[in-house]
């Protein structure tokens, strides 16, 4: 007897965990990676030296996750990317708070870890992948048709509004939010680090980048949540947080953010606000170390300094 069941067959009462795409189930090698969050032994995944052009997916359930122009050698003895497709890997700090792991978005198949600050890249990030949690499209056969689909319904916004703790805490509660990321930008330093920013020689703002899914929650949506959750009159500062890293500034990628960016400042002070919020192209995001993503719910607590005051 055979039932199809979410994420997997039941036969004859046994769960096997299959690939959506091939109803292939999983090898107890993949199983123990993917389901029991394993590793593979250094040097020995069959992607680790792999440098094919093509999209790189979920091994469990087909989703896309890499495109090889984003693959690179870092020496490490598996496969590393310093990007994903928009939204399709998840952050989870673990439990002892020292690195932070990668999960299918879709499926929630472990992959990996995710490192910040090594500067293999410019864009400093490395997604320690293992193979066997991969599955490779190459470039003729896959045409960039399922990274396009992935990639039709999400879109990037990057905030600036005080210590980006807090601001990452906040954003994420919002549905259909699908990642938020603390990183520098807005400055004139490549790859700056925190010591660096701090010192105010760097012009660079903390901030965050969300990914989100435009079919559950629009930028208007998040960019009011933005105004409400920190003080955009105040200059160059949040609170206690003093210094021009702690400016409020939303960097926009479309025009259509910056109307709207434009529009709800235009509305803020028409209802008597001096918002000093400032509204920029957005340049290059370089991801904080990772001591800083995801830091207040690694530590259990709540942001000091930050709390929702309805404006709209």
């Amino acid at each position: 007897m055979k039932r199809i069941i979410a994420g997997g067959i039941a036969l004859m009462g046994i769960l096997l965990t299959v690939n959506a795409q091939t109803m292939k189930p999983l090898t107890p090698d993949e199983r123990r990676i993917i389901v029991d969050k394993g590793t593979e032994a250094p040097f020995t995944g069959k992607y680790y030296k792999h440098s094919e052009r093509g999209l790189y997916r979920c091994r469990q359930c087909g989703a896309p996750l890499y495109r090889s122009e984003d693959k690179f050698d870092a020496g490490c003895g598996w496969p590393a990317f310093d990007d994903e497709i928009a939204g399709a890997v998840r952050r989870t700090p673990d439990a002892d708070g020292r690195r932070t792991e990668i999960t299918c978005a879709r499926c929630g198949a472990h992959l990996g870890h995710v490192f910040t600050g090594e500067r293999f890249t410019d864009k400093n990030t490395r997604h320690c992948v293992n193979s066997l949690s991969l599955d490779f499209v190459p470039a003729a056969e896959s045409s960039d048709r399922t990274s396009s689909e992935a990639a039709a319904t999400t879109e990037t916004a990057i905030f600036a509004g005080g210590c980006f703790w807090g601001v990452e805490y906040l954003l994420e509660q919002q549905p259909g939010v699908l990642s938020v990321e603390a990183g520098y930008t807005g400055g004139r330093t490549d790859r700056p680090t925190y010591e660096e920013v701090c010192s105010h020689t760097t012009g660079h703002a903390e901030a965050v980048r969300v990914t989100f899914d435009t079919s559950k929650v629009s930028y208007e949506t998040l960019a009011r949540l933005f105004f409400e959750i920190h003080a955009p009159t105040q200059i160059d500062r949040q609170g206690p947080d003093i210094g021009d890293q702690y400016r409020s500034e939303i960097f926009y990628t479309s025009p259509e953010q910056r109307a709207v960016a434009e529009r709800l400042i235009a509305l803020l002070r028409s209802k008597g606000y001096r918002v000093a919020t400032r509204v920029t192209p957005a340049g290059p995001f370089w991801p904080a170390e990772t001591c800083h993503q995801d830091y207040y719910r690694r530590r259990g607590t709540l942001p000091y300094c930050y709390a929702y005051t309805r404006r709209f």
